[in-house]
């Protein structure tokens, strides 16, 4: 029985998406200053991500004036309704807020270094990023995987960027993570109330609604072109094996900690 172009697709990423469900990184996390390490690493995967999110939108739709319709409108719609979700979701007392904002709420209730803060003030006031690296003191690993992303948000291949936000990302969290999420939330119940409920949402909106949207923007974009398919699945592929570098590198970082 023939398979589609994106259930190939899928079966050739799969191995490296289970290393990283897989990865020990999350068995070294047992108490809340690991925690702290691992959110001041998984910050600026969470803001590329936007970054990310926005590059596709400002190509898939039209954002500037005058307005004149770009592309087609079912890619338009399904990144549109991908950008609400993602830009403006509900937090804990029912205010809107982009899942970064969810992120920095959940890292300031938890007492972790805010200097993300500082990266994003430097890009604001158009400093480099090496700059805004260097003032933030950003992780490496941090640096390295986006770094990754922005490289591909430069190349500008629509159908490139929506297999990295379709298969790269949010959704490789495993429940065992969120397992010790709860345990250590049972001991800290008010300072990991909003990260608790930032893996929940972010699970909830992206491993289900998102996720099948960015599966179909995905197969849009890439259509019966088989370059394209080969191209997003090279994607796909550098996507995970950016994402198993940072766990790598929160690992080390936590076993530094240790010692």
């Amino acid at each position: 029985m023939d398979t589609s172009p994106l259930q190939k697709l899928q079966t050739a990423i799969e191995p490296l998406r289970q290393q990283i469900i897989a990865h020990p990184v999350y068995g070294k996390i047992t108490d809340l200053d690991d925690l702290k390490i691992f959110m001041q690493h998984h910050v600026y995967a969470v803001w590329d991500f936007m970054s990310l999110l926005k590059s596709l939108q400002n190509k898939l739709t039209c954002t500037q004036v005058p307005w004149f319709p770009v592309g087609h409108a079912d890619t338009r719609f399904l990144i549109n309704e991908i950008v609400v979700g993602e830009e403006a979701d509900l937090d804990l007392v029912g205010q809107r807020k982009s899942h970064f904002e969810l992120y920095l709420d959940a890292m300031s209730q938890a007492g972790a270094d805010l200097s993300m803060q500082t990266f994003v003030n430097s890009l604001q006031q158009n400093r480099s990023f090496e700059t805004a690296f260097a003032l933030a003191q950003t992780p490496a690993a941090a640096q390295q995987f986006v770094n990754f992303t922005f490289s591909r948000i430069e190349e500008g291949k629509s159908h490139v960027l929506a297999a990295i936000f379709t298969f790269g990302r949010e959704d490789l969290i495993p429940g065992m993570f969120m397992s010790l999420v709860n345990d250590i939330h049972k001991s800290f119940p008010d300072t990991v109330a909003n990260f608790k409920y930032y893996l929940e949402r972010h699970i909830e909106v992206d491993g289900d609604h998102h996720s099948h949207l960015a599966l179909q923007m995905t197969a849009l974009l890439c259509g019966d072109d088989a370059q394209k398919w080969e191209e997003a699945k090279e994607a796909a592929v550098a996507s995970l094996q950016a994402r198993l570098a940072l766990w790598d590198g929160v690992a080390a970082a936590l076993q530094l900690q240790e010692v």
